[in-house]
């Protein structure tokens, strides 16, 4: 169990580094890590995102770094998407929502490769799109796709919010983290009526420890973060979600 929780705490350390994509390690620590079954590892996922999520929420709360009319246009698609997506859970195998978590996982990678500066300014913050449609769209997909492989969907929200909200990141991150807190508590909620006509059920206690851990080495990474090159975190991050993810693919095929 000691490998778990070291999991759980470069869970957190990683997403205190990278800001999004650190939630994407949770899935494959709880599988091979702590033991645990497929739909089980994803359901305790979405509660373990959350809750980590939340977390880091706060501090951005706070510093009043929050963007309420995103929250409210991303967030409550995003939160009926997930609850569609752990619904649809229920009548898929644990090996489909592996691949498919397999192939989110090199969507993450491409995505961490790509140049993110490339983005239109005006007076150093980004310009604001009126685009709210896509927004609600986006929020719906991301959240589908949350309540399938239980991943927050944190490196898909970000770009959304700054290239068709048009937020600055000082509140793209913060507006991020309490989305995918609301998504993960929504898909979490659903799971537990999904695990129950399975006759599965959740480890409380994992999900509890899981979290403490993670939410305190979100911290510990978010102070790291400032002495480290975040450029090449994220390509190094990214080769490793490659490795993960074609290792994902040869256990389940």
């Amino acid at each position: 169990m000691i490998l778990s929780w070291i999991g759980a705490l470069l869970v957190g350390i990683s997403l205190g580094l990278l800001g999004s994509g650190g939630s994407i390690l949770t899935v494959p620590v709880l599988i091979y890590l702590a033991g645990e079954q497929e739909k089980v590892a994803i359901a305790e996922s979405l509660g373990i995102v959350g809750t980590i999520s939340l977390a880091g929420f706060v501090p951005y709360a706070l510093k009043q770094q929050v963007h309420w009319r995103s929250v409210i246009l991303f967030g409550i698609p995003g939160m009926i998407g997930t609850y569609g997506g752990a619904m649809i859970a229920g009548y898929v195998s644990g090996t489909f929502q592996l691949l498919l978590f397999a192939a989110v996982m090199v969507v993450a990678a491409v995505m961490m490769f790509r140049d993110n500066k490339k983005r239109v300014e005006v007076d150093g913050e980004v310009e604001i799109v009126h685009a709210w449609w896509k927004i609600v769209l986006e929020g719906l997909a991301v959240g589908v796709l949350t309540g399938l492989v239980g991943v927050g969907g944190g490196f898909l929200i970000v770009p959304a919010l700054v290239l068709l909200g048009g937020l600055p990141m000082s509140l793209a991150v913060g507006t991020s983290l309490l989305i995918i807190a609301l998504k993960s508590f929504s898909g979490f909620f659903k799971y537990m009526d999904v695990l129950a006509n399975l006759e599965l059920s959740m480890n409380w206690e994992l999900i509890l420890v899981f979290s403490l851990i993670g939410a305190v080495g979100s911290l510990v990474g978010k102070k790291v973060s400032g002495k480290v090159s975040n450029e090449n975190l994220k390509k190094g991050f990214a080769v490793f979600l490659i490795l993960m993810g074609g290792y994902i693919i040869y256990m389940n095929i």
